[in-house]
């Protein structure tokens, strides 16, 4: 369930936007979440690789406004809409969907 989009910043530069739902499939309430995000080039090679908290999206009108996970743990059996937004992305990554890991999770 992931899709990407991209939108001219005001320094006339591209931001590119990674959403997608995300699920609690364990006993605990997650309080936060790392993921590493990496884009490839046309070889298949990693041309970059970025880690950074996940955010869940908290509201969608006017706008897409997102917060930490800390701010709406995610309870057992949660499903919740998140985005990553990357200010630059490599010229040499191939367009295509990056590899997501989650790497961290803090759960009580």
């Amino acid at each position: 369930h992931i899709q990407m989009s991209e939108s001219s910043n005001l320094s006339g530069g591209k931001v590119t936007y990674l959403d997608g739902q995300i699920t609690n499939r364990g006993g605990q309430t997650v309080r936060a979440i790392t993921v590493q995000v990496g884009f490839h080039d046309a070889t298949g090679l990693l041309a970059q690789k970025e880690t950074m908290p996940l955010n869940l999206i908290r509201t969608r009108e006017p706008y897409i406004d997102t917060q930490p996970v800390r701010a709406a743990p995610l309870r057992p059996g949660d499903a919740r809409d998140f985005r990553l937004i990357f200010d630059h992305v490599t010229d040499s990554w191939d367009q295509q969907y990056p590899e997501v890991r989650i790497i961290a999770v803090e759960a009580k």
